[in-house]
């Protein structure tokens, strides 16, 4: 897979661009902002982390608020 980013300060430009660019997500072009490749990449940071479950959680959670209470 190859990556590209643009960095565009005009906004009718970069309304052109991504309408071209569009026209080949049929083609496999994936179109993702910025924000959304960081949102990813801490994703894929997480996954080696241990996980606990749900409820153990919601019991962490609650027994902090009445600590803080």
């Amino acid at each position: 897979m190859h990556s590209l980013i643009l960095n565009i300060e005009n906004k009718e430009v970069m309304d052109k661009v991504l309408w071209m660019l569009k026209r080949f997500e049929k083609d496999g072009v994936e179109i993702a902002s910025r924000e959304d490749v960081e949102d990813w990449r801490m994703l894929k940071d997480t996954r080696s982390e241990t996980t606990i479950p749900f409820t153990e959680y919601l019991k962490n959670e609650n027994s902090h608020q009445e600590n803080c209470s």
